[in-house]
């Protein structure tokens, strides 16, 4: 056991190769479809040694096919608000190294912080940074409200209490509170970006990496969420949390006839707290812009991961000649639309707000990979061991020697971010990574 005295009270972690451990902290606690609340402070030591639970799912054949079952030994627990802090192997107490704190995707229905294939070891042991990888509710749990009896946002409410235990304690895991970047993927990237807009979180952060965040489906969802939350009538805190669970398909086919918007259906909520109304979104990011560095950016290929399974798409694309054409321009016409363009406007305004700002692409992908460069290609370069994506589709066509060569030096990319570096004007990794500076 290691002895860490941070102010919420001692915890005790654990030693892994070449890191150290404190697993599946509390930082706050609520009811069924209340508002998280800090976990108070103890004198006893809290025993950091078992992975943060899951926020209960149902779950998603397709991803446990491309990712490899990634949740699979995961417990759920509805009262998921952990976190789990990853240091350097010889760090020390009176360390400051950069804090990079992790929100993970799963479309705001799926996933956790402490799955395998998003373990932080690598980033922490070559970068010489301390992660925190953080747990919250999803779903009907987290992410649709319509009143007081089911607040909206209730998922991003847990992230930001994980930003404040993180801002008052991380320097006892020898982390420094004055570096803190938030960075995140998929759901995880727009709750980021979501978080920039709330100035209590923007405030507690330095540095920020938006990574495949679907911005171009994040306005305009008021009337779905109407739709939706009238589907979820008569759930309550009474419900039965699988039952919970269970509904959620029901109440996400309320968002048919939405367009794009309908494949995430569940997510962050203008105008309910701690986000503003939606024509006010611009200006609240323009005011956190000055004071937050921004690493933002795609894959150059994220619709080849949800494309393909469009029953009408499939049926296209299996026509002779034009066929793998017509895959193609989908696929490129999808990627611009929901992360590309967003995510060049998104830089553009940060940085026409007085902030400093780059935007990425990553280009990397298995050779002959029926997936290319898709969505969620950028995990394992930043994340887990040959064991965790040892049955992943996504990574099938290569080894992962030839994996990693990419993978340390966009890692290094990330952690020279972490840490303040200047990026420069333009920054490759040749068959993996692209950046350019974004200007006023």
């Amino acid at each position: 056991m290691l002895r860490f005295t941070p102010p919420c009270g001692p915890v005790d972690g654990w030693a892994d190769d070449d890191v150290v451990r404190a697993t599946g902290i509390p930082y706050a606690h609520a009811d069924r479809f209340a508002r998280p609340a800090p976990v108070p402070d103890r004198s006893e030591a809290f025993e950091a040694t078992r992975w943060s639970p899951a926020c209960p799912q149902a779950p998603v054949p397709f991803l446990d096919e491309v990712l490899g079952s990634p949740g699979a030994g995961v417990p759920g627990d509805e009262h998921c608000q952990r976190l789990s802090v990853t240091m350097p192997a010889d760090v020390r107490p009176d360390d400051r190294l950069p804090v990079m704190v992790w929100i993970h995707g799963g479309s705001y229905t799926s996933g956790a912080g402490d799955l395998p294939i998003m373990d932080p070891r690598p980033l922490v042991a070559e970068q010489r940074v301390v992660v925190v990888t953080v747990t919250y509710r999803l779903g009907l749990l987290g992410y649709l409200g319509d009143g007081p009896e089911r607040p909206a946002n209730l998922g991003l409410l847990d992230q930001l209490e994980a930003l404040r235990w993180v801002r008052r304690n991380v320097a006892a895991f020898g982390g420094d509170p004055a570096r803190i970047t938030l960075f995140g993927q998929s759901a995880g990237g727009d709750a980021v970006a979501h978080l920039l807009a709330v100035p209590a979180a923007a405030a507690l952060v330095s540095r920020a990496i938006v990574q495949s965040a679907p911005l171009g489906i994040s306005r305009g969802r008021d009337r779905m969420n109407a739709a939706m939350a009238r589907a979820a009538a008569g759930i309550s805190a009474r419900t039965p949390v699988m039952d919970v669970v269970a509904a959620e398909a029901r109440v996400a086919r309320a968002a048919t006839g939405a367009g794009l918007r309908a494949a995430m259906p569940f997510g962050t909520q203008y105008g309910h707290d701690p986000l503003p109304p939606e024509d006010e979104i611009d200006a609240a990011w323009d005011a956190a812009a000055p004071q937050v560095a921004l690493l933002v950016g795609s894959t150059a290929e994220e619709a080849r991961l949800f494309v393909p399974r469009i029953p009408a798409i499939r049926r296209l694309a299996a026509l002779p000649v034009v066929g793998p054409w017509v895959r193609r321009a989908l696929v490129a016409a999808v990627t611009a639309a929901v992360y590309g363009r967003p995510a060049r406007r998104f830089a553009a305004r940060h940085a026409a707000a007085g902030g400093t700002a780059h935007r990425y692409v990553v280009t990397w992908s298995p050779p002959g990979s029926p997936w290319g460069a898709a969505h969620t290609v950028d995990l394992p370069l930043l994340f887990g061991d040959e064991k965790a994506w040892a049955t992943a589709a996504l990574t099938d066509g290569t080894s992962w020697d030839d994996l990693q060569r990419s993978a340390r030096r966009v890692r290094a990319v990330w952690g020279a971010f972490a840490r303040g570096e200047d990026l420069g004007d333009r920054l490759e990794v040749p068959g993996a990574l692209r950046v350019r500076r974004v200007r006023r």
